[in-house]
């Protein structure tokens, strides 16, 4: 688990090993989400680029009629 600092302005830095594995480039948006004690951080992607990350999905399943 990797730890950071809040500085006095409340900032904080991403680490550089979470910064490569998600690909992240400066200026790109975050998303902030709170959940109860916590705060988790979402890249916001473009639409295009998440063409084809579903492949594989199981598609398949049974519905109710009427959410056909």
């Amino acid at each position: 688990m990797v730890t950071v600092t809040v500085s006095p302005k409340f900032q904080v830095v991403i680490p550089k090993a979470v910064r490569e594995k998600l690909d992240l480039q400066p200026g790109q948006m975050l998303q902030i989400l709170q959940f109860a004690d916590r705060i988790e951080f979402v890249p916001i992607k473009a639409v295009k680029e998440m063409r084809g990350f579903l492949k594989g999905i199981k598609t398949d399943v049974s519905r109710q009629k009427d959410r056909i």
